[in-house]
């Protein structure tokens, strides 16, 4: 995936990661041979020595493998946490870039969830990758390497194992790929419902729509349920066929080795050792199922990233910008004509005038007339299909964009206030504002009465 580029500040600790995995895997495939030697060697023989000694090295591997595997699992942690926050970062800082054309089609509910949930699954998966990926390859070579060096015959058994399995788990994670895409269109939606309902609730319940909206929740939510338990269903039968084929290989590795182990061809610890290296091997492809189980919701959440990635924004700044000669404050239409995307007709058609500075310049129309546009073209948040929007003689779309916006006062339809204080939300326009240009501006809102009123006045928090 595309998105693997972020992790390349990280390597130094991947590489350590895989190194401390790598120590853990081979720890780990020392044992059983050691298992193999004190039954063998030792308590076949009554050799109490090579007991002590084997048993002491035993437990030597068994701490490195220990400390292979926690620092490994504290470190794959810090760099899947690492990840995720610099793709969230990225993911953020790029829809920052959009204009309202990009928000429109890709719908704020959605971006929200590719920001969070989808970056979420990414990160998990990275993780998981971190942790097992690098593990089971070792761990299922090295063991079946050391399971034909006890017993070339005996491993016949996990030659006929090992693809049964591969196949069948490369065959789930076909099936579920597209389903985990349409779980993730279903939070989508389900998000873009609740985010209504919440930012709605007063329109709700001033029109006794609460019956309604309940509908909508959970008619949504129920189509987000079914293909979710749909998916689970497919994925529910891996597991119990995976310990299924476990649990035959350990009888089978039981029965062979036991007629084996009886005529002489086969000692009991080798058998011993040969079990558990099947019980490694299979855990390791067990693991490695669980990474596919997990890599195609990851996959689909990925594409979703990478669509926003991928996106251009379609108001972007010029290569050259322009200044006008000085800041009169005269704004012109010359000409222009604006149609939304997808729209038919446009909401602005041929549309001319001038507002001189020291003149009050009102826009009157009904709803849908465009007067909000207009003010979307001035800002550019939209640029123009046809004609120009100047601003003091300079076409908006050779200004900086945030030159633009800094010289123009905006007052929104819609009153948004952040999470801080009252006076942290006032000087939202200027971060640079005094105190008493503060209280000033409040009290050109004649908002100071009620602000003073709070218990902590400009200070009070707001949620």
């Amino acid at each position: 995936m595309r998105l693997w580029r972020y992790l390349k500040p990280f390597w130094p600790g991947i590489t350590l990661v895989v190194c401390l995995v790598a120590l853990q895997s081979i720890a780990q495939l020392y044992l059983p041979n050691l298992m193999a030697t004190i039954v063998d060697r030792g308590v076949a023989r009554n050799d109490i020595p090579l007991i002590w000694r084997t048993g002491t090295l035993m437990l030597g591997v068994t701490l490195v493998a220990g400390i292979a595997a926690i620092s490994s699992g504290y470190l794959s942690a810090r760099i899947s946490a690492g990840f995720g926050r610099a793709l969230r970062s990225r993911v953020f800082s790029h829809v920052e870039t959009f204009s309202l054309a990009e928000f429109d089609r890709l719908g704020t509910a959605s971006l929200i969830v590719r920001t969070t949930n989808d970056v979420t699954q990414v990160q998990n998966t990275a993780l998981m990758v971190l942790r097992m990926v690098i593990s089971a390859p070792i761990t299922t070579i090295g063991g079946v390497g050391m399971a034909i060096s006890l017993d070339p015959q005996l491993s016949l058994i996990l030659a006929a194992v090992i693809p049964l399995l591969v196949v069948s788990v490369f065959l789930v994670a076909r099936i579920v790929l597209a389903m985990f895409r349409a779980v993730q269109r279903h939070l989508d939606k389900l998000n873009l419902v609740f985010r209504e309902n919440l930012t709605g609730i007063r329109v709700i319940r001033a029109f006794d729509r609460a019956d309604h909206e309940q509908r909508r929740v959970e008619a949504v939510n129920r189509d987000l349920t079914e293909i979710s338990l749909k998916v689970h269903r497919t994925m529910a039968i891996m597991m119990p066929f995976v310990m299924l084929v476990l649990n035959a290989t350990t009888v089978a590795a039981f029965w062979v080795g036991a007629y084996r182990v009886d005529a002489g061809q086969l000692e009991v610890g080798a058998l011993m050792a040969f079990i558990q290296y099947a019980m490694q091997i299979l855990m390791a492809l067990l693991m490695m199922s669980m990474i596919f189980v997990m890599l195609p919701r990851a996959a689909a959440s990925a594409e979703r990233i990478n669509e926003v990635l991928d996106t251009a924004p379609a108001v972007m700044d010029p290569p050259v910008t322009r200044l006008p000669g000085s800041a009169r404050g005269e704004l012109e239409f010359r000409d222009v004509s604006f149609t939304y995307p997808g729209a038919t007709r446009p909401a602005l058609d041929r549309v001319s005038f001038v507002a001189r500075p020291g003149e009050i310049t009102a826009v009157i129309g009904g709803t849908g007339s465009g007067k909000s546009t207009a003010v979307n073209l001035t800002l550019r948040f939209y640029d123009a299909t046809r004609g120009s929007v100047l601003v003091d003689g300079v076409d908006v779309r050779e200004w900086a964009q945030a030159e633009l916006r800094g010289r123009i006062g905006y007052v929104s339809q819609k009153s948004v206030l952040f999470s801080g204080t009252v006076a942290e939300n006032l000087r939202y326009g200027r971060d640079g504002a005094t105190d008493e240009e503060v209280r000033h501006a409040a009290g050109v809102a004649q908002a100071l009465e009620f602000i003073t009123a709070l218990p902590q006045g400009l200070d009070n928090p707001l949620a």
